[in-house]
């Protein structure tokens, strides 16, 4: 995001507090906000005059109560240091009242070391370990960002009731729609993608998208409609490293949220919320580098792969049930991981096979695009702790040399037989994957990255908050089952 920031200044303000407040007060900036992630990764802010910004606070960070916050501190313990990053400054393209945006890293005010629970931290120590490691220097992240863009959804849920209804002027649904005129032109079930207007109705809402994210300094690589009817859409961000993807992605999702919004629409990142079609995953691509150079290419490999990288794969593979606790971390992330639908739930990998977990993109031969794509991701996740427990992953596979299971190029749906029974499945649910988590979750430990306290803080608040509370209440689908029993 320093990215827009830079070139208008002239110079580097990653480094320099300075040139930040100077910029601020010649763009005429009026608030600054002050941002950082939850433990579950939804950004929380307040803001300040710019009057307030001054050199100390990049030194020594502004106050804010830690116990208000959804898994952080307790009540007694609850005061906590915001400190901005400057290499994160960014006017906010959405906000009519000039605001600059700063990421910020959490401290404990007594001891002023960085706070444990801090997903950001969680980041850095990972790169700072892959440094370490010797192994590599860089990691690179691009994560394909699918959402959904609807009209309305309205939902609620009480003791005598639960729904949930959703619109959309691009549903299928509505082919039929008497009242008003009716135009057509609407996505079947599953084939939305890439037609032109008029089906694709949200053509200009998506550039209007992507040009409030460059103004935000994400470079946009390409727009496009996806599969599922009413509004389907992926948006693609230029590869970066592990912090400042994850950065780029919560400000991603403020970005589209607001746009939409702003447009009259909503937009959701929940992977699954239409039934019998396409859901919304986050595929994200991964690459090691040491020097300048790719590690994962090697011209006499499979698919071009250097045997790193088939490390890499094969400790993502093995690790992967643990790894979705923080990458696929919703009750409804498994509605989207089932047979169909495009849905990568097989514990293997393959060139372009879509059904893998993990896909070899093959458009292209050169060694500095060899990467590795794990499908099953989606955008719920928490961008520092989902990239930080995938690097884990494939580090410990190149540690321990792990051999992934052979590549299978057939369509993985359709296997019977012996073929079948020897690609395994992805875990089914949140429940299994947190599970899974508690009895692997030694290699997070590597090089202090994660802490056990961060890892079973996450375990009890997800079965708290959401395993629990969806297992106790009643479907609406068990009404069709069951009421006239």
């Amino acid at each position: 995001m320093a990215m827009a920031l830079e070139g208008r200044l002239g110079t580097a303000p990653g480094t320099d507090p300075q040139a930040v407040i100077a910029y601020a007060k010649d763009q005429g900036i009026k608030f600054i906000d002050f941002r950082f992630s939850d433990l579950l990764g939804q950004w929380q802010h307040f803001s300040v005059p710019l009057s307030e910004l001054t050199e100390r606070v990049f030194a020594e960070g502004v106050g804010f109560d830690g116990s208000s916050i959804k898994g952080f501190q307790q009540i007694h313990e609850s005061d906590m240091l915001l400190v901005p990053d400057p290499k994160t400054a960014c006017v906010d393209p959405i906000l009519e009242v000039p605001t600059l945006s700063l990421i910020c890293d959490i401290v404990d005010p007594v001891t002023k070391a960085r706070y444990s629970r801090d997903p950001r931290y969680i980041a850095h120590k990972a790169e700072a370990y892959l440094r370490q490691s010797g192994i590599a220097d860089t990691s690179y992240w691009g994560p394909e960002m699918e959402f959904y863009i609807f009209n309305s959804i309205r939902f609620d849920q009480t003791v005598n009731e639960g729904y949930y209804h959703i619109d959309s002027v691009e549903g299928i649904w509505n082919s039929g729609r008497n009242g008003v005129p009716n135009l057509g032109f609407r996505p079947r079930l599953k084939e939305g993608y890439f037609p032109v207007p008029p089906v694709d109705k949200l053509q200009d809402l998506r550039s209007r998208i992507s040009l409030a994210l460059a103004e935000a300094g994400i470079e946009v690589e390409v727009h496009h409609h996806e599969v599922g009817t009413a509004g389907q859409t992926e948006i693609d961000m230029r590869y970066d490293t592990l912090v400042s993807m994850a950065d780029k992605v919560l400000t991603f999702k403020y970005i589209v949220k607001n746009v939409c919004y702003r447009e009259g629409f909503t937009a959701t990142f929940m992977p699954k919320p239409l039934f019998g079609d396409n859901g919304s995953g986050m595929h994200t691509h991964q690459s090691l580098w040491k020097q300048g150079d790719p590690l994962f290419f090697d011209s006499n490999g499979y698919a071009l792969l250097s045997d790193l990288a088939r490390w890499y794969i094969g400790g993502l593979l093995a690790h992967a049930p643990s790894v979705l606790a923080f990458s696929a971390p919703t009750t409804n992330s498994y509605r989207r991981l089932v047979p169909g639908y495009e849905a990568p739930i097989k514990l293997a990998y393959s060139a372009r096979n879509r059904s893998a977990c993990i896909r070899i993109p093959t458009y292209s031969e050169r060694p500095q695009l060899r990467r590795l794509e794990f499908r099953s991701p989606d955008a719920t996740a928490n961008p520092y702790l989902a990239f930080s427990a995938m690097l884990m992953a494939g580090l410990d596979g190149i540690r321990n040399r792990i051999e992934p299971p052979v590549p299978v190029e057939a369509d993985l749906y359709e296997l019977e037989g012996d073929a079948a029974l020897q690609v395994k499945d992805l875990p089914g649910s949140l429940e299994e994957v947190l599970s899974a988590l508690e009895s692997d979750q030694e290699f997070l430990y590597e090089g202090g990255v994660f802490t056990e306290d961060l890892v079973g803080n996450w375990i009890a608040l997800k079965r708290e908050r959401e395993v629990d509370p969806v297992r106790l209440r009643p479907h609406p689908y068990e009404f069709m089952l069951y009421a006239d029993s």
